[in-house]
């Protein structure tokens, strides 16, 4: 983890498209709750990858294609939305089997 960012953001996973799973990277400005979750195209949460308070810094988190259940997802387009605070972002990323 490098000295705090001068701006929160979620990073690009990579790779992408993936299989079997992907690192997605975010930064945060400062210590907050952070919340980092994938969503189907639908909109319905697939999985919780973070969900904790965090000092400021940069991340890295692996996904490995499953939700929350274990459960090896479909071929698809995924987003993940990371929330720091008042800061929101979310981006997209597709999962090839």
């Amino acid at each position: 983890m490098l000295d705090s960012p001068s701006k929160s953001a979620a990073l690009q996973n990579y790779p992408n498209p993936f299989n079997p799973s992907t690192t997605i990277s975010f930064k945060i400005q400062s210590a907050c709750f952070i919340t980092l979750k994938v969503y189907d195209v639908l909109g319905k949460e697939i999985a919780i990858l973070v969900n904790e308070e965090k000092p400021a810094g940069i991340y890295d988190i692996v996904w490995n294609g499953k939700n929350n259940s274990g459960i090896k997802l479909t071929s698809g387009v995924y987003f993940y939305r990371l929330t720091a605070g008042s800061f929101v972002q979310t981006r997209k990323m597709i999962l090839l089997n």
